[in-house]
């Protein structure tokens, strides 16, 4: 085994070795395209762009240079930062095909940590509607499952600067070295952290394995029959299928991560975003917490009719997830040239409009949707500030005449196209439940505590004396005080 990992090793380096000098003679195709000059010859300027607080560097590069970006990447990579409406039209919609294709109850007032409630919460939520399964008796002293350690440092082990560099580096080249090969190389590897990971992953995917079995047997022993959770509905749904159409257990195990991490660590932390919002503007707390009371007078539960037809609730939320997105950004390469095309003309360093980009295969792309949720030319220059009033009334011309692909409400925050969140209307609903049974209960207000928003992949809340996790980040939490509302 060792002397196939060191030909395995000798390969990628060669590999490697192969890309980074074609990359130092290849002809620059965006040389014309303005942008900030890179930190370093190893880094670029890529570490600013993905650092736990790269907030102020997004907008900076946005209120300098416009809606599309060239910066430098690793060892000299260009990279096309863009958030123009028509490119991610063009990417997010016109291309979809191709992409497919290629996819073929306490007294008075208490201060507790918001954050975890809303991961537990949400992780329930996932658990019961996803598998039938519960990962959380959501008791104060319930231990938490080990999954959900996990899944909480995942985010937070997986953005430590030298693994990105190790993703950026050998992702490329994953498929060409087999599971068992590449688990070889991270056990001989002497790295913590990504031991760390690797030791993770074991206990997210030994519990979609336990998942998926209990799932398995309810359905052959006939007690599952009609359960209406997803697993057990694309259990059901895949036996009846052809042997042609099937799809491999090995795939289905993996479903459970995949559903779980991208509904609860997402949503969650928008939960977080709007609870902390909240907190800092009572007056709009109170004016959804008296719609809800409202709407509460006839009902015992608040159905999706009912919380769907709650303006202002519907208003907080998408406020939130306009300047707040979870996720501020995301990442595609061209699977073949392409030519941009831009809705705002750009000037070039020579001083000549441009209105087009070319894209060869290859090449990465940084998609800015905070940015492009904030842009004052579309949302007026309140574009960066939170008013849920905004969308009690009809939104401004601009806001249609741009066109974004989004697939919610002319936002960004859950993409667009083929490759969308095929789950926002379920992460939106789960918001709305939740603000609906907090808000008439309880208030909240800020903590003593300055909160932090780190950029983990996903915008998580912090502390400056949050407990440090192994790898020196701080981990998540989001203390606020709470208060039962007086009748």
């Amino acid at each position: 085994m060792f002397a196939v990992i060191q030909l395995t090793l000798i390969v990628l380096g060669a590999r490697l070795a192969w890309r980074l000098s074609n990359r130092f003679l290849s002809k620059d195709h965006w040389g014309a395209v303005p942008g900030p000059a890179p930190e370093s010859w190893l880094t670029g300027s890529l570490l600013k762009l993905v650092s736990q607080d790269a907030a102020q560097y997004h907008e900076k590069l946005a209120r300098e240079f416009g809606r599309v970006v060239k910066f430098t990447g690793l060892f000299k990579e260009n990279i096309l930062y863009v958030y123009d409406p028509k490119a991610l039209y063009h990417i997010f919609v016109k291309t979809r095909n191709a992409l497919l294709q290629q996819l073929n109850k306490n007294a008075g007032e208490k201060e507790l940590d918001v954050a975890s409630w809303m991961t537990r919460t949400m992780l329930e939520f996932t658990g019961q509607s996803g598998f039938g399964y519960s990962f959380d008796s959501l008791t104060e002293d319930s231990e938490e499952h080990p999954f959900v350690t996990s899944l909480k440092g995942f985010m937070c082990a997986i953005s430590d600067t030298p693994v990105v560099v190790a993703r950026l580096l050998l992702s490329p080249y994953a498929h060409l070295v087999s599971p068992k090969t590449q688990r070889a190389i991270i056990d001989f590897l002497p790295w913590k952290q990504m031991h760390r990971i690797r030791d993770m992953v074991d206990v997210m995917h030994n519990t979609s394995l336990d998942i998926f079995e209990a799932t398995k047997r309810s359905a052959n022993e006939g007690d599952g029959l009609g359960r209406k959770d997803i697993m057990s509905v694309l259990f059901k749904a895949n036996n009846a299928a052809s042997d042609q159409d099937k799809i491999p257990e090995s795939e289905l195990v993996a479903q459970v991560s995949t559903i779980t991490f991208a509904a609860m660590d997402t949503t969650s932390n928008a939960m977080s975003r709007i609870v902390f919002l909240l907190s800092q503007h009572p007056d709009i707390q109170e004016k959804v917490r008296a719609e809800l009371c409202d709407a509460f007078q006839d009902e015992e539960e608040l159905d999706y009719e009912v919380l769907s037809s709650l303006p202002y609730l519907d208003a907080v939320v998408k406020e939130t997830l306009r300047v707040h997105p979870p996720l501020p950004f995301i990442n595609r390469e061209a699977v073949r040239d392409a030519v941009l095309p831009l809705q705002k003309p750009i000037t070039s360093r020579k001083g000549e409009i441009v209105d087009s980009i070319f894209v060869p295969k290859g090449s990465k792309i940084m998609l800015s949707l905070s940015n492009c949720n904030t842009d004052t030319e579309i949302w007026g220059p309140d574009a960066g500030e939170w008013k849920p009033e905004r969308w009690l009334s009809p939104l401004r011309s601009s806001v249609q005449e741009a066109h974004v692909p989004g697939v919610y409400s002319n936002l960004m925050t859950f993409s667009g196209g083929g490759r969308a969140c095929i789950g926002f209307k379920v992460s939106k609903l789960e918001m709305k439940v939740l603000l609906s049974v907090l808000l008439p209960t309880f208030k909240f207000a800020p903590s003593d505590k300055r909160i932090i928003w780190e950029w983990n992949a996903v915008v998580q809340p912090t502390t400056e004396d949050a407990k440090v996790a192994a790898n020196g980040a701080r981990e998540p939490e989001l203390p606020l005080k709470v208060a039962l509302v007086q009748a």
